[in-house]
């Protein structure tokens, strides 16, 4: 049998993923904060794309349940608006208003600040943290320049609780010393404030607080440095049993080292930012009636350039380059709104359904969520999983109820015998219930929380109970009990 080259044509057919399509994927499982920062970036980079700066209509558009998105539907035209001149002339800027001086007559209001008035600067310098503070206090030690580069050694290894990270083997090799000046420098540091700083675990940081206070040779100092597991789980007997004091003494050393003392003293320095949670989607009740209404605060409306319009009808003017250019451009420019669109048109209906589905939890609680999967609101959209999935990730709805993720909605079902199924999060919040509302000294076991269920013709092993109480971030049973 000879080999032989041969050519010959075959008709295909595949599904190629564009690059529009691509973006209108990418647009789809941002959110909210994501999606402002990805219009501005679009903004800088296609200069076809224009913020719409004219006053809409209507500011806002509420859809209500028994609506639906396509009869609320714009059609997508850009609006052609004259081209907005910028003035040439610009005034000179006076650099000097700007000096970090107290004492200076400038101010905003053309007026004399007062003597205790803050500098504009201040409002923009970074927060200090804990390193700054401890090495403002380390600045008024005296310290030569060999003692200095150790204690900064140590403070740039302590993390944000204000422990100590490394071993002091790691700090005399890093650094060359011996092991008597690694020690003076880790007490002088251990002496700064806040107290307990510079300690290698929570036990050795409330001694060197109580060492502060002068109670070194305390009940409380016993407890923390021998006794800190039994202090956890408040086991006053085998307390009792190891330090030979009597409850009531061991009461009163425990409740002074709750009240004095901090196990993290570093924390409240930690310079972390705080993120909050910005609703993608509002759902209110109107007159008994439930209205979505999509957040677009802070997003701006997009429209095509005027400008670069006019400049292809005449494009008898233009370079074939330049013709080809200004299209693409427009096309890209045109095609991101129409995401853009989609993606909002996309979210609220997938909200519609939600609200279908577990319209009881927006009435009476997270009690009343009913088990739902992404299959479910894909089919009653007529969407893929794939897309409900995107949509729901990272985004958040404020309801009646509080604020929740998109993907709480989903929770996989529990089988009950001879009733509804019941939805895993139903459980979590019956479960949750049941601590809340405990006897304190004699706390539920997870096997006894199996049970309770079991009653109520709910049936969980209690490995799954141990495994709800986890994601709920409640403590075992022995951290839960208080003395009696």
């Amino acid at each position: 049998m000879a080999l032989e080259l041969r050519q010959q044509l075959k008709l295909t057919q595949k599904l190629v993923m564009t690059q529009q399509l691509r973006q209108a994927i990418k647009l789809l499982q941002l959110n909210r904060l994501e999606l402002s920062d990805a219009l501005q970036a679009e903004i800088e980079q296609n200069p076809a794309l224009e913020e719409d700066l004219t006053t809409p209509e209507s500011l806002e558009t509420h859809f209500s349940l028994s609506s639906t998105i396509e009869e609320k539907s714009i059609p997508m035209e850009p609006d052609i608006t004259e081209t907005v001149k910028v003035s040439e002339g610009l005034a000179e800027i006076n650099w000097e208003d700007y000096a970090n001086n107290f004492d200076s007559n400038f101010s905003f209001a053309h007026e004399t600040p007062p003597a205790d008035a803050p500098s504009q600067f201040d409002f923009i310098s970074e927060k200090p943290g804990l390193s700054a503070y401890l090495h403002w206090q380390l600045a008024h030690s005296n310290l030569d320049a060999k003692e200095w580069e150790i204690a900064q050694f140590i403070v740039g290894n302590l993390n944000r609780y204000g422990f100590l990270e490394v071993e002091l083997e790691r700090v005399i090799a890093e650094t060359g010393c011996e092991r008597d000046d690694a020690e003076y420098l880790l007490e002088v540091i251990q002496e700064l404030d806040p107290p307990g700083i510079g300690a290698r675990n929570v036990s050795e940081s409330l001694y060197l607080q109580l060492e502060r206070l002068g109670k070194k040779d305390s009940l409380a100092a016993e407890i923390v440095l021998h006794h800190l597991p039994l202090l956890e789980t408040r086991n006053y007997k085998a307390l009792a049993k190891e330090t030979g004091r009597k409850k009531p003494e061991l009461e009163r050393a425990i409740n002074y080292i709750i009240a004095e003392l901090t196990p993290f003293p570093g924390l409240p320095y930690a310079t972390d930012i705080t993120n909050y949670v910005v609703p993608d989607v509002y759902v209110r009740k109107v007159d008994e009636e439930y209205v979505i209404q999509l957040n677009d605060d802070d997003i701006p409306r997009l429209k095509l350039s005027s400008l670069y319009q006019e400049m292809l009808k005449n494009e008898k003017n233009l370079a074939k380059e330049s013709r080809q250019y200004i299209q693409d451009k427009l096309k890209n420019a045109d095609w991101f709104i129409k995401s853009l669109y989609q993606r909002q048109r996309t979210i609220y209906k997938v909200m519609e359904s939600i609200l279908r589905f577990q319209y009881d939890f927006f009435e009476r609680g997270s009690a009343y969520l009913k088990p739902l999967i992404l299959k479910d609101v894909a089919d009653d959209i007529e969407m893929h999983e794939s897309t409900v999935s995107r949509v729901t990730s990272n985004k958040y709805v404020h309801t009646p109820q509080g604020i929740y993720e998109l993907k709480y909605f989903f929770s996989t079902a529990i089988a009950r015998e001879g009733e509804d199924d019941m939805a895993a999060e139903s459980i979590k919040t019956l479960i949750r219930k049941m601590i809340q509302e405990e006897d304190r000294n004699d706390p539920l076991s997870d096997n006894v929380i199996s049970e309770k269920l079991a009653e109520k013709n709910i049936k969980i092993a209690r490995r799954t109970v141990a495994k709800y109480r986890e994601q709920l971030k409640i403590l075992p049973v022995k951290h839960r009990r208080h003395a009696r």
